[in-house]
C-alpha cells in the first residue's frame, strides 16, 4: 500500500443552487495519498472545510463500487476522470501528479440542470426508462424464463448493454449532449431477448420521443460517448437502435 503523502490543488465548481451563478474555487495543498480514491480525497477536503466553518462541497455518491453511477464528476476534461472503464469512485490519486491542479466540474447539459455544486438532476434518464424501458406481460400467463432457449451470443450482448449504469458520462462527453448511447443500451438489452422483442417497436419509438422531448441533442457520430463510458457500452448499440427505430416508423 502506497501511503506516501501527496498534495494536489483542486479547482472545484461551486454553485449555491440551480438559479445561482456558479464559479470555480481553488483549494490548494489538499493532502491525500496515491492509494486514496478521488471521492475520499473530496471527503478529506470537506472535513477541513467543516473544521473551518465553511460550506462543504456537495457531490453525489452512493455505493462507491462502480455500480450506482451517481459519482458523476467531470475531471480534467473527462467524465469520471482519466481512467478508462472506471467511475469516479474507482479513480485513485495515483493517476495524478504531486502538486497537480485538478479541475472538477458537474455534467454540462441542459437536460441535467445543476442542483448544487457538483450535483446535477438526472431525472431525465428516469423519464426515458419509464417511457419504455421495461417488459410488460399478463401476470400468471408468462412462460418461465428458464424454458426460453436463448443463444449465448444473444444473452451476452443483452448483458453487455444491461451493464449501463445510467451515470450520464455519455451525455457529458458529447458536444451535443446526446443521450443516444444510454437510450440505445436500454433498447438493445431487451431487443436481444425474446421477452423484449414483442414490444420492440413501441419501446424504441417511446424512448426516442421522450429523449427528444427532454432536450438532449443529436448524435455527433464522433464516438466520444463510448470512449468515455465507464462500462464500455459499445457504439454499435446506436446503429442497432437506429435500425429498429426506422423499421418501426416504416411499419407505421
Amino acid at each position: 500500500m502506497d501511503d506516501r503523502i501527496m498534495k494536489v490543488n483542486l479547482k472545484v465548481w461551486r454553485q449555491e443552487n440551480a438559479k445561482a451563478k456558479g464559479h470555480f474555487v481553488t483549494y490548494s495543498d489538499v493532502e491525500t495519498t496515491p492509494d486514496t480514491s478521488f471521492l475520499e480525497t473530496l471527503d478529506i477536503l470537506n472535513e477541513k472545510l467543516v473544521e473551518k466553518g465553511e460550506e462543504p462541497i456537495a457531490f453525489d455518491h452512493d455505493c462507491r463500487e462502480g455500480i450506482c453511477g451517481m459519482c458523476s464528476l467531470y475531471i480534467n476534461g473527462h467524465p469520471h476522470g482519466p481512467a478508462i472503464g472506471a467511475t469516479t469512485c474507482q479513480l485513485y490519486m495515483r493517476r495524478f501528479k504531486d502538486g497537480e491542479l485538478i479541475t472538477v466540474e458537474p455534467w454540462r447539459s441542459a437536460a441535467f440542470p445543476v442542483i448544487k455544486d457538483l450535483i446535477v438532476n438526472r431525472n431525465a434518464f428516469d423519464q426515458i426508462q419509464q417511457a419504455g424501458g421495461y417488459v410488460s406481460f399478463n401476470c400468471g400467463g408468462a412462460q418461465d424464463a428458464n424454458d426460453l432457449p436463448i443463444a449465448k451470443v444473444e444473452a451476452d450482448a443483452a448483458m453487455d448493454s444491461a451493464s449501463c449504469i445510467g451515470c450520464g458520462a455519455c451525455v457529458a462527453a458529447c458536444k451535443n449532449s446526446s443521450a443516444m448511447l444510454f437510450v440505445s443500451a436500454k433498447v438493445t438489452q431487451f431487443s436481444h431477448l425474446p421477452q423484449g422483442q414483442v414490444e420492440t417497436a413501441r419501446r424504441v419509438k417511446a424512448m426516442v420521443k421522450k429523449m427528444d422531448e427532454l432536450g438532449f441533442g443529436n448524435c455527433t457520430n464522433t464516438g466520444a460517448c463510448a470512449a468515455e463510458c465507464p462500462k464500455l457500452i459499445p457504439l454499435a448499440n446506436i446503429g442497432r437502435m437506429n435500425r429498429l427505430f426506422i423499421a418501426a416508423k416504416i411499419k407505421d
